[in-house]
């Protein structure tokens, strides 16, 4: 076994190589008739094969036991996901979830993930779904893989040490990691630990187009980080692999580590990415810029424009604009938006918006500002001023319309009854009698 811990390779989407032992990476070609060290040469595809060069998807693993030594898999239980978001009646609602439980009980990380809400189903390839993780526990002698699609996750409480196949990457509250589909891999926790996860069925998550913004802003390629070959050659008598199939667990043992990768290349890979790198676009004249302008990465879908997800984030920055309601505007949306906090108070809403909770505004659902943050951004004086300092809350948002689960409305226990309250205070300002001032 070789243990060179966290070490890590810059570049979003790059074309990579790296090998824990020297000359574990085949010269010249990917699959030799005998690979150096005695190794299994195996291709693990993230796109169709045929997939334009641009976006096609694959890496090249060169490992002690190809991965199909296994026994079969036998359905495993799953109480905390679900596959079907039509069972419960929709909920047009304003919904708040208070900060979600972390169990005493021992759980971990596959036991504790609940799925809050979504759309579409993984048998098809076209969704989205919400999930939380609540652990304390890490996985031992055990590895999970994605069949659906990708995980895109974002811890508030506790740091995730993740053991993967292409090597193991340290993710801490204000970093997000994202597995990609099939790509097997392990956690490991120190004590309580809680986050958010963002699934999509369709494709990958990508940087978003610039446009006029030009070449550079928003997340830099070159920050978000690859981990480097890491491998362990370890016997073990009964070792278990999860697979996440059409919205089911089932379970296969074998008796090695799966984590047997001695060396890589390709574009394939899992990723972190630190939130404090993101270089904030802002409007620096008059009026509020769409959040759209806050994307982090996106899942783009057949329609132009369009996401079947979006992650975006809200960072400490400062706000300029003049003549200006500086906060975000009252509106309704053709997209589903749930938020999530990490720490700190997000500025819309101060009270009752809590660190490991939540809110979800459905598509077409009006929202916005509390009464309490209207009257004080319409009030206050128009100066440079720092918002979110202190502060990282982020959104979800989909195109498409999202169901709740059992849990999410009713098992979890934390819906907010009395969110609605918050528009409540919101009175009329109306004067029909008022006239502009006149100029001079």
């Amino acid at each position: 076994m070789t243990n060179i811990g966290f070490k890590y390779q810059p570049g979003f989407g790059s074309e990579l190589a790296t090998e824990a032992l020297p000359g574990a990476l085949p010269e010249g070609q990917n699959n030799p008739q005998i690979c150096p060290y005695g190794l299994y040469a195996e291709q693990l595809s993230g796109t169709a094969f045929t997939a334009p060069r641009e976006t096609n998807k694959r890496a090249w693993l060169y490992r002690i036991r190809p991965s199909a030594v296994h026994k079969p898999f036998t359905p495993l239980k799953s109480d905390g996901l679900v596959k079907d978001f039509d069972k419960r009646i929709p909920n047009p609602n304003q919904l708040r979830w208070k900060p979600f439980d972390i169990p005493s009980a021992p759980t971990d990380f596959v036991t504790g993930l609940k799925t809050i809400c979504g759309a579409g189903e993984a048998k098809a390839r076209h969704g989205c779904a919400i999930l939380m993780y609540l652990c304390n526990t890490s996985m031992k002698d055990t590895a999970m893989y994605n069949s659906d699609g990708d995980f895109l996750i974002v811890p508030q409480q506790g740091t995730l040490d993740i053991t993967t196949e292409f090597g193991r990457l340290k993710v801490a509250p204000n970093e997000i990691c994202v597995i990609q589909q099939g790509q097997r891999f392990s956690v490991a926790v120190e004590g309580p630990t809680r986050g958010y996860i963002l699934e999509v069925f369709d494709g990958h998550f990508v940087l978003p187009n610039l446009g006029p913004i030009g070449a550079n802003g928003l997340a830099n390629p070159r920050d978000f980080l690859h981990p480097v070959a890491w491998y362990e050659d370890r016997d073990v008598e009964n070792f278990t692999i999860i697979s996440k199939y059409q919205g089911h667990l089932f379970e296969a043992k074998q008796t090695h580590s799966c984590f047997d990768v001695v060396a890589w290349h390709g574009n394939y890979a899992p990723y972190k990415y630190n939130l404090k790198h993101f270089m904030v676009i802002n409007a620096t004249a008059f009026d509020h810029a769409d959040p759209s302008i806050f994307t982090v990465l996106t899942c783009p879908s057949m329609k132009p424009g369009t996401a079947i997800a979006d992650f975006v984030i809200f960072p400490p920055r400062w706000a300029v604009q003049e003549n200006t309601f500086r906060p975000p505007y009252y509106h309704r949306n053709c997209m589903s938006e749930f938020m999530g906090l990490i720490f700190g108070n997000y500025e819309a809403k101060e009270d009752g918006f809590a660190p490991g909770g939540a809110s979800l505004h459905s598509m077409m659902t009006p929202h916005g500002p509390d009464a309490q943050c209207f009257q004080q951004a319409s009030t206050c004086k128009l100066e440079p001023v720092r918002v979110a300092d202190g502060t990282q809350s982020f959104m979800f948002e989909t195109s498409l319309g999202l169901g709740l689960t059992d849990w999410g409305e009713e098992t979890c226990q934390k819906v907010d009854a009395e969110y609605f309250q918050c528009w409540q205070g919101i009175k009329k300002t109306f004067d029909p009698n008022w006239k502009p001032l006149k100029k001079g």
